[in-house]
């Protein structure tokens, strides 16, 4: 008996639900309670950061690649798709189904996962605003917001794909909601400096 031919459909709604179950996992609070179980409301150190970058940036990265070699092999799917899984694995940090939908993150590491992917060049656009911006204004917010305006101009010049670009727009104005409070004491003048201690 053969076994049953792959059924290309079954995919496409299966891809936006495994990018937003990925995306869910709460990489911060995994790592800083294996480094630091007594406190887990502090930083444990530069360790479990970079941990949790690196696991919110795969985050957005692995769905979207995946879906990716998807379409490539089956073109009908198209940009859409890519758009959908993207915004499901960024909505999934920000609203993650293991936390109830709340503690969610800002997404911009997850956001960049995703770009990384879809438009690399765009990407590294953001990046270098963000590095630029953190260096003239120490502030990681500051870098974090720029690079985010930065990002829906950047990957329509360099992908010119609607949904992929109303994807990355989406996302920057998702960002900027989840910077508010970061926007309020910027404005304010308290909004603490990279490397500061308060």
């Amino acid at each position: 008996m053969s076994a049953p031919e792959f059924n290309p459909m079954i995919a496409i709604p299966a891809l936006p639900v495994f990018a937003y179950l990925l995306g869910s996992i709460p990489w911060g609070l995994i790592f800083t309670r294996a480094f630091s179980p007594v406190d887990v409301s502090r930083v444990a150190g530069p360790v479990p950061g970079l941990l949790t970058f690196a696991g919110d940036v795969l985050k957005g990265a692995l769905p979207v690649y995946l879906t990716l070699i998807f379409v490539w092999n089956h073109p009908g799917a198209g940009d859409v798709l890519l758009a959908v899984v993207a915004l499901a694995a960024f909505f999934g940090h920000l609203y993650p189904l293991y936390m109830k939908f709340k503690d969610g993150g800002k997404g911009v590491a997850t956001c960049a996962g995703c770009f990384m992917v879809l438009a690399p060049l765009a990407c590294l656009a953001a990046l270098l605003t963000f590095i630029l911006l953190l260096f003239l204004s120490r502030r990681v917010s500051v870098g974090s917001l720029a690079a985010s305006a930065v990002l829906p101009f950047g990957v329509w010049l360099t992908a010119a794909s609607f949904p992929i670009s109303a994807g990355a727009l989406i996302m920057a104005g998702f960002i900027f909601i989840r910077h508010t409070d970061n926007i309020k004491r910027l404005i304010a003048g308290t909004e603490p400096k990279f490397g500061s201690k308060q």
